[in-house]
């Protein structure tokens, strides 16, 4: 990210009184989103829920209006509820836990300094992806027994919020002793309700959240079942619990400071690198993926991001808040809500804590089985299997790492398994450098096989092991081509390894060995020991059936976009005395037909003689002799193409019976025309009036390549020196038609030629 996107001014915030009323209604539609997520998270974290509210005050107020993004709302995400409830238990006490956060937010703040918002571009996609899914399964797992009314034992135990020392799994065992059967309604129904939201399009388009409409309806069952009573009553221990307060010191008093005592214990800086590190990185992806949605395509500033981020975490471990991320459910709802700038951020901040301060009594009218089920259907959204299938679709070398993190995560904890998939991703991206690192390429060249060894743009010592496997697999007679023409970087062990096998190791086997593209640093020159531009000695060897293999070769590498790596200064010099081509191509004039590009061929391989319908006349014919006598070509291709225009002209102006230079002005075209007449007569069996569109153009197709056909038969009748050398098996006079939509040639048979040879 460039330094002017990180230090961007508050140009983010109002920029004018008409995005007020947009601001302040998607401020409102995130608050409602938002409240209760805030206590639902809390609650997976095993922390306060009075933690989960501050933690969204804070993410809207103060990362609000520090946050440089326009879009983006930040709170208490469900990405770090498994890191927040681990290192609950692991630090003993929410006090020292907060601690923590405070220096958790401090690195941020160093991250944002030091420019590092650009580091999300190297962790893998795969292993992000895995450990999303895996805060989805962990959610799924420690929500259902909320959902079904498990929240305390009798004795008011409340080891249920907190992470088990084993595995996530174990927890569900608990579930089937202590089933409340009021809760378990509300948590099922709450669920099917959330499905069905989301499924119904009227619904899932209203601007009224699912999850505050399952909030609501909790709250009026649970008033229902008050009325029942018995087992339907719901008890205090399922329902949220934020403490009530009656005066602004009350309401401070609430308020957790963190255990500075602990400042000692190494514990609290490994579990406040965790959260810095897992906490960006959420932060940066879900900043980039709120940026998509933005229909004005606003980029935040990512550096000036974990600032804010920091800030606001420093605030969360003073003021007894769990960590805060920037939060893609909060945005995408800003962002659909109406959301134009970040004062719909602040808002819903502020709507948050008028809740906390005037609310809490309606507030603990909630039942935790409504909370638990809006996370359960939040983890599915996280762990789809549309997000199966797409990983498996991109392949293992995706796939498997984003299932090794998902695993290790659900078994063990979260920071294990990312380092176990970064270290899976790793060792996938060894194996790929030592399988598939460089391009090989077998090429046809004029000279032979070549097999040319392409570098990438940086080289490095990952890339030494497959470049030498390459080298001890070259077998006896084989020319490699060793080309740096896009590389920027070689590791010194890597050039050593060149420098050994060009001057040792490879000529010792019968390895011949070229160099192209290398750096002047390098001390590796340019050396081409084939030919890659005809020369004298070549044109002696090759048979006229191998000059025809050279041309298809050619035309395949052109048609599908392989062409040959040239020096075309280098042939400049090599034909600046003399030339000897290997054919001679007699083509159309048009510019969609250039016979060196279509062939795939370098300076001096062929003679071009281009006339408009490829058609044959003194002045073209004594080209073609030149070439076939003097130069000593080896084939003469006549190359008609597809759509051609002086076929097009010649069809409309026979079917018509006019005359060229009447029709066009131009006075020498109807010589052109007189060549073309021929075939076109002998093809159209319908005067060209009945004709539709399609026809006439297939028409014109069928016309060109008769026109190829005569006129390989026309060049061997007329001319005695190539009908010689054809009889004399020195020369070829082949046909072939190009087709302009696909770059691909077709030749042709040659029939015909035997009987003018023989006529």
């Amino acid at each position: 990210m460039t330094q002017q996107n990180d230090t961007l001014s508050d140009h983010a915030t109002i920029q004018s009184p008409s995005t007020w009323k947009d601001d302040l209604t998607a401020g409102l539609v995130v608050f409602l989103v938002a409240l209760p997520l805030c206590l639902g998270i809390a609650l997976a974290s095993g922390a306060p829920l009075f933690s989960g509210l501050v933690a969204g005050i804070i993410g809207g107020l103060v990362v609000g209006a520090i946050s440089g993004s326009h879009s983006s709302v930040s709170g208490p995400a469900a990405g770090l509820t498994a890191i927040v409830a681990t290192q609950i238990g692991v630090l003993g006490s929410f006090e020292a836990f907060l601690l923590a956060v405070f220096i958790g937010g401090l690195m941020q703040i160093g991250l944002g300094l030091m420019k590092a918002g650009a580091l999300s571009a190297f962790f893998p996609s795969s292993v992000i992806k895995g450990l999303l899914a895996a805060i989805g399964v962990i959610l799924i797992l420690k929500q259902i027994p909320h959902v079904l009314g498990h929240d305390a034992d009798p004795e008011g135990d409340m080891s249920f919020v907190q992470p088990d020392h084993e595995n996530t799994f174990s927890e569900l065992a608990l579930i089937a002793g202590d089933l409340h059967v009021g809760a378990a309604v509300i948590g099922l129904l709450s669920i099917a309700v959330l499905v069905l939201w989301g499924k119904l399009k009227p619904l899932k388009n209203s601007i009224i959240p699912a999850p505050l409409v399952v909030v609501l309806l909790g709250v009026v069952i649970n008033l229902l079942f008050e009325k029942i009573g018995g087992r339907w009553l719901i008890e205090a221990s399922h329902l949220v619990q934020v403490p009530t307060t009656e005066t602004a010191t009350e309401l401070v008093g609430l308020l957790q400071m963190p255990d500075f005592y602990q400042w000692n214990n190494p514990a609290v800086y490994i579990a406040g690198a965790t959260i810095a590190i897992v906490a960006s990185l959420e932060t940066l992806l879900n900043l980039e993926a709120v940026d998509k949605l933005d229909p004005q395509k606003r980029v935040s500033p990512p550096s000036r991001e974990l600032i804010a981020q920091g800030c606001g975490n420093v605030a969360a471990g003073l003021l007894g808040g769990i960590p805060v991320t920037s939060v893609i459910v909060r945005g995408s709802v800003n962002v659909a809500s109406g959301g134009k700038t970040k004062l719909s951020t602040i808002f819903h901040g502020l709507l948050l804590l008028v809740s906390v301060v005037f609310l809490p009594v309606y507030l603990n009218m909630i039942p935790l089985a409504a909370l638990a089920a809006i996370l359960l259907v939040t983890g599915f959204k996280l762990a789809s299997p549309k997000l199966f299938q797409q990983m498996w679709a991109e392949g293992r070398y995706q796939f498997a790492p984003f299932v090794i993190t998902l695993v290790s995560i659900v078994l063990t904890d979260l920071l294990v398994g990312i380092l176990i998939g970064l270290g899976v991703s790793v060792l996938f991206i060894l194996n790929s450098n030592l399988r598939r690192p460089i391009r090989r390429i077998v090429e046809t060249r004029l000279g032979g096989e070549v097999t040319r060894i392409e570098l990438p743009n940086q080289v490095s010592f990952l890339n030494r092991a497959a470049l030498d496997g390459i080298f001890k697999s070259a077998s006896a007679s084989t020319h490699l081509l060793i080309d740096a023409t896009d590389t920027d970087y070689i590791d010194p062990d890597v050039l050593s390894l060149i420098r050994d096998f060009k001057e040792k190791s490879g000529p010792a086997r019968g390895v011949k060995v070229s160099l192209q593209g290398f750096k002047a640093k390098y001390q590796l020159h340019d050396e081409i020991r084939f030919a890659d531009y005809s020369t004298r000695e070549l044109q002696d060897q090759v048979t006229p059936d191998q000059v025809l293999q050279i041309l298809r070769e050619g035309n395949r590498r052109f048609s599908t976009g392989n062409q040959l790596t040239r020096d075309f200064v280098r042939q400049v010099d090599a034909t600046a005395q003399s030339q000897t081509p290997l054919a001679v191509v007699l083509s159309c004039i048009d510019s969609r037909v250039p016979a060196e590009l279509v062939f795939d061929l370098g300076l001096g391989d062929v003679f071009s003689v281009r006339v408009a319908g490829n058609v044959i006349g003194t002045k073209s014919l004594a080209s073609i002799e030149f070439g076939v006598k003097v130069a000593g070509v080896k084939l003469v291709l006549v190359m008609g193409h597809t759509r051609c225009g002086a076929v097009t002209s010649s069809v409309q102006l026979v079917g018509t019976n006019q005359n060229a230079v009447q029709a066009t002005g131009c006075e020498h075209l109807q010589s052109i025309i007189d060549e073309l007449e021929p075939s076109v007569t002998k093809l159209m069996t319908r005067p060209l009036s009945e004709l539709s569109p399609s026809e006439i153009e297939s028409l014109v197709d069928e016309v060109a390549r008769h026109n190829v056909q005569r006129t390989v038969e026309e060049v061997v009748a007329q001319s005695g020196v190539i009908r010689d050398a054809v009889e004399a098996g020195k020369v070829r006079v082949v046909g072939a038609v190009y087709d302009v939509k696909s770059g691909e040639i077709e030749f042709l048979n040659g029939e015909g030629i035997a009987d003018a040879v023989s006529a």
